[in-house]
């Protein structure tokens, strides 16, 4: 039964007038001594390899190829400036595309060249009879134009603010008393209000019974605003322009 135990044993100096011939081949290049049994019993020194030196791995004898590292080798200029050329491409593809997104969504918003021309309207008020109201399309909604008597303007200016659900005098809701000009819209669900009707010889919401006075203010109804006044101004005396 051999015992091999990996230490460095000078075992010479513990059997020191015993000589005996081992049984192993001598390895003059040994770096470690190992301490071994002999058929006889006797411990004696023997001359195998170490164990670091005798232990070999099954895969100990497998080459690998370099010939890649050989090729381009770590850090080769040239392959760091062909992966910055890529990183740099790929983020420039990116930034690009998130412009054009950006640019497409904001033009999306923008108005359009028709919706632009319609966004203001010029009215002739020469034709429209005093005590009349006359109804043009403004941005999609209808904008009531009426021609006001001296009795209606009298009417409206004796109201008392505080019989109105939302106060407002006349004279901060036209700029030129004979005229009044209001968006047509109920304030209570978006019906079109009727002109010339209503207790108050304005207008009246057919829907929930809304009405209006003469100048467009809510006295009646469910209704909890007064009729939108645009925004308006008077090019020339019978010209009014609207947006």
């Amino acid at each position: 039964m051999l015992r091999i135990a990996g230490r460095r044993l000078a075992l010479s100096s513990w059997l020191p007038n015993r000589t005996q011939s081992s049984p192993f081949l001598q390895n003059p290049i040994r770096g470690f001594a190992s301490q071994a049994l002999t058929p006889t019993h006797d411990i004696g020194i023997s001359d195998l390899p170490a164990t670091h030196a005798a232990v070999k791995n099954i895969n100990h004898k497998i080459v690998y190829d370099d010939h890649n590292h050989d090729r381009f080798p770590p850090g080769d200029p040239s392959k760091r400036a062909f992966a910055y050329f890529v990183l740099t491409g790929g983020r420039f593809v990116y930034a690009s595309l998130i412009r054009l997104l950006v640019l497409k969504f904001v033009l999306s918003m923008s108005a359009s060249k028709d919706v632009l021309a319609l966004a203001s309207i010029e009215v002739d008020l020469s034709s429209i009879e005093p005590g009349t109201t006359v109804t043009v399309k403004w941005r999609g909604k209808p904008v009531f134009i009426r021609r006001r008597t001296e009795d209606d303007v009298k009417l409206a200016n004796s109201v008392e603010l505080a019989a109105l659900r939302d106060p407002q005098e006349d004279a901060a809701r036209v700029k030129n008393p004979e005229w009044l000009v209001v968006i047509g819209v109920c304030t209570h669900l978006g019906c079109i209000p009727l002109p010339n009707a209503g207790d108050f010889g304005g207008w009246f919401c057919p829907c929930h019974g809304s009405h209006y006075d003469i100048s467009g203010r809510i006295r009646k109804g469910p209704a909890p605003y007064n009729l939108e006044v645009p925004t308006y101004s008077f090019l020339e005396e019978n010209k009014l322009l609207i947006g």
